[in-house]
């Protein structure tokens, strides 16, 4: 018989983000993360955070810790889960193995589920034959019932056995707020594996069973997970949990690539400690990941925490793959660091500067590079750009780079240093409008120089790179006797 399953109670919202940390979180997990955020937030619900770590081999506590660290700094916090608690914990599922073996046993008592004892090498000899059959490859069914000779049999031989959930005849229809209706023939799923043989609970029980357990109303998850559903209701059914108090399901549109491949280091990096380390704002990150597969509702970019928790809605996500966009995201990214007050953009540039050893921090260097940003705040995309910006400023011996020293070298360039040296000297008033006026009247209008050729190897001079604050603001932070200094060291 088929079932079909809805829920359309009106229960306080309670969603999970349940991530499995067998490394950083990826661009995928945080969209799942962020939606379930907003979800929760938009609807006065609960957002939970469960760690899905009965893998204890790949999901390590350091892991563990980063995920935490992650949402943390990209502004999800949670109302349930580590270091918060909540009244259906703990919310790390290797904490939680003795409740998996109670139901693993009333499974097993109820006859929902049995002991198989097939090898992994029998199990892929009957895979080959299905497919050499055309048939679906799949579990046969064949330890459903074992005769009381082949059971002395593989206990003599010491098999392990996995304990295997019965999957029913017929098929299970769901609706997805997605998708809308999905059936699953169970021709195309067999049953399946809930305990390893060493005891330990596969993913898809421990899901389930959790998802009941902490009255998750909402799931919201990767497309990836589509086919794993018809499983998890089939626990639902063994647990004779009633189908009023199923989830509501929804699964996300994948993430793809710019060549429309599945997002990978290949094309588009995954993690976001990535783009954390690179200078990306949380809030940036959090703003492009939401218009991955969602939309506010107009052709408006950028949206705020705030602005997202009022319009999300499940509706309005779309069922089509979405595409991810690096450029986008370092637009969006300049965008929220033109936002920034001043004292702002200090605080998050300042670890930049340190950690690259620009600055080490004093007071005094905090009080040049917060008079230097406004003239970068609307040059660059990203917080790591600061360093090589602002560089030029701090540097105990400077040195033009290898690279950019044939730009200065010819005759043209040296033609104009030498001009400049001149100019400069005769200046009085050290100030970036002033110099901008005595430089374009000698270079521009009476050499008869263009801009970029007239400035291009000053700036090199100046700042040791073509990559640098505008040339005038710089020599006014510079100072006369510093900038001076550098032009004649830059003379042949």
């Amino acid at each position: 018989m088929p079932t079909n399953t809805s829920n359309s109670s009106n229960k306080p919202v309670r969603v999970r983000f349940a991530p499995s940390p067998t490394g950083d979180l990826h661009v995928g997990n945080i969209r799942t993360a962020l939606f379930d955020w907003a979800y929760a937030r938009h609807t006065g619900g609960q957002f939970i955070f469960r760690i899905e770590d009965t893998d204890r081999e790949r999901v390590t506590d350091e892991y563990i810790k980063a995920a935490q660290d992650t949402l943390k700094w990209l502004g999800l916090d949670w109302d349930e889960g580590p270091e918060v608690g909540g009244p259906y914990g703990p919310y790390l599922q290797s904490q939680r193995l003795d409740i998996y073996e109670e139901w693993a046993a009333k499974f097993l008592a109820q006859g929902d589920a049995y002991h198989c004892y097939c090898s992994s090498e029998e199990l892929e000899a009957r895979r080959e034959a299905q497919k050499a059959a055309n048939v679906a490859p799949g579990y046969d069914g064949k330890c459903r019932s074992i005769s009381e000779g082949d059971l002395a049999k593989y206990k003599s031989e010491g098999r392990l056995p996995v304990l295997r959930m019965r999957m029913p005849d017929g098929s299970t229809t769901f609706n997805d707020s997605i998708r809308g209706d999905v059936t699953f023939d169970h021709n195309f799923v067999p049953d399946f594996v809930l305990v390893r043989g060493d005891g330990s609970p596969l993913y898809t029980l421990a899901v389930a069973v959790d998802d009941i357990m902490m009255k998750v109303t909402h799931v919201l998850r990767g497309e990836d997970l589509l086919s794993s559903t018809p499983r998890q209701i089939r626990v639902y059914q063994a647990m004779g949990v009633a189908e009023s108090d199923y989830p509501t399901f929804a699964h996300l549109p994948f993430v793809m690539g710019q060549d429309n491949a599945k997002l990978s280091k290949r094309n588009g990096e995954v993690s976001i400690a990535w783009y954390r380390e690179r200078g990306f704002l949380p809030e940036a990150i959090c703003n492009y990941l939401a218009l991955l597969g969602w939309s506010p509702g107009d052709d408006r970019e950028n949206v705020t925490m705030k602005e997202l928790t009022e319009l999300f809605t499940v509706e309005r996500v779309h069922s089509s793959p979405a595409r991810f966009d690096m450029k986008k995201l370092e637009a969006i990214n300049g965008d929220k660091i033109r936002e920034l007050t001043l004292d702002e953009l200090l605080k998050r540039t300042a670890p930049f500067l340190i950690k690259d050893g620009v600055i080490t921090g004093a007071p005094a260097e905090l009080e040049v590079v917060k008079s230097a940003l406004p003239i970068i705040q609307e040059r660059i995309a990203t917080l790591a750009e600061v360093s090589q910006m602002l560089k030029f400023l701090f540097v105990a011996k400077f040195e033009v780079e290898a690279e950019e020293l044939p730009k200065i070298k010819d005759e043209q360039s040296q033609m104009v240093l030498k001009k400049a040296d001149e100019i400069l000297r005769a200046l009085s008033n050290w100030e970036h409008e002033t110099i901008h006026e005595a430089l374009k009247k000698a270079l521009i209008e009476e050499l008869g120089l263009k801009p970029r050729i007239a400035f291009s190897a000053l700036r090199i001079a100046v700042t040791g790179s073509h990559i640098s604050p505008p040339l005038f603001e710089s020599l006014e932070l510079l100072g006369r006797e510093r900038s001076l200094e550098r032009i004649a060291a830059s003379i042949n």
